[in-house]
């Protein structure tokens, strides 16, 4: 069932740390398994960046917050929900996150919930953001806000891991209104897999193996693949085509093809892969920002390429845009967003 409400996005926040992992270090931290030269061509790394130990995830959306706030003039008093889409691993377990960011920013009349989809949770939150504002009349302004640095928990001489060596650090805001006539959100669709929800996680640190005086350096750095096996086959089987249904699914609900595509905001995976997706949509590398000078600062990618692609002017009115996730659970999900007018 078609509705005449308008949501749009009013802008966006970033913040990113200072601190920088080249590729040449990446490489040395595999202990020789991978080279400078295949850490850039192979995987699509340049760069990564880290956060120090004031940069906590729930401080960096904070940040991303005031960024956003002061970007779009928007008063923090009219903010009605904020959703957080920051990281489970952050400065205090049991703390909530949205809640952290309300205090800070003053939005004194608006509730928070912590909303958790992995490197899914941007996109997935906008469509639940878009649901909630049509749905609710008492709702006409939402932050979605976010902090990430998983890469901390990366151990770089863990073979299996080579697809999160590209794990980075940062935070993202953005904020939607109700009939507000510019950047459209149009439609959404998501997949879920549960074949593959305990392939990949961290392994030490919750009920099943808790931290001990005897693991505890391991539990540092336990992000891992916990079933490499069927989780790399099942992606190679399915990845693709799930993203490529995500994609048609959230055109077809906002009355498109993929011709009318202009813009691809996908977050950070190897070069050949990206494009491999840009071939498939039929897309140029002027079409979108690969991120190889950030790294993959897990569901804040896709609110860091949107950031980009509008600071460099890379958007026109009535381009479509269309924002591409997936993490790990398994989840893909795609999001529609009509620039401009």
């Amino acid at each position: 069932m078609k509705n005449d409400v308008q949501i749009g996005i009013v802008g966006t926040g970033i913040y990113l740390p200072k601190q920088v992992r080249t590729a040449k270090e990446i490489a040395e931290a595999t202990k020789g398994v991978w080279t400078e030269d295949a850490v850039i061509n192979k995987l699509g790394i340049r760069k990564v960046l880290y956060a120090n130990k004031d940069e906590g995830s729930q401080e960096m959306s904070y940040l991303a917050a005031m960024d956003c706030l002061n970007n779009t003039k928007v008063d923090p008093l009219d903010i009605d929900v904020i959703l957080s889409i920051t990281e489970e691993y952050k400065e205090y377990p049991l703390t909530t996150s949205a809640l952290y960011v309300q205090g800070k920013i003053g939005a004194n009349n608006a509730w928070g919930i912590d909303l958790q989809n992995r490197c899914c949770t941007s996109v997935s939150a906008l469509k639940i953001a878009k649901d909630m504002l049509i749905a609710d009349p008492e709702i006409n302004t939402i932050m979605i806000v976010g902090g990430y640095r998983n890469g901390d928990l990366v151990d770089f001489t863990d073979k299996d891991m080579s697809m999160m060596y590209n794990l980075s650090a940062g935070g993202g805001a953005l904020i939607l209104k109700k009939n507000y006539p510019y950047n459209q959100l149009l439609g959404s669709h998501i997949i879920g897999d549960g074949t593959l929800a305990r392939t990949a996680g961290v392994e030490i640190g919750g009920t099943c193996r808790p931290i001990t005086k005897d693991n505890v350096d391991e539990a540092q750095k336990s992000l891992r693949l916990l079933d490499p096996t069927l989780m790399k086959e099942r992606l190679n089987e399915v990845s693709m085509p799930n993203w490529m249904t995500c994609i048609d699914e959230s055109l077809r609900k906002s009355d498109l093809t993929r011709k009318d595509l202009d813009f691809l905001g996908i977050l950070h995976i190897k070069r050949s892969g990206h494009l491999a997706m840009l071939s498939e949509l039929g897309l140029t590398e002027d079409q979108t920002i690969y991120l190889e000078d950030y790294g993959h600062i897990g569901q804040i990618d896709q609110i860091l390429s949107l950031h980009l692609a509008n600071e460099r002017n890379l958007l026109k009115t009535g381009d479509h845009v269309c924002l591409l996730a997936a993490g790990i659970g398994y989840v893909w999900a795609a999001s529609i967003v009509r620039w401009g007018n």
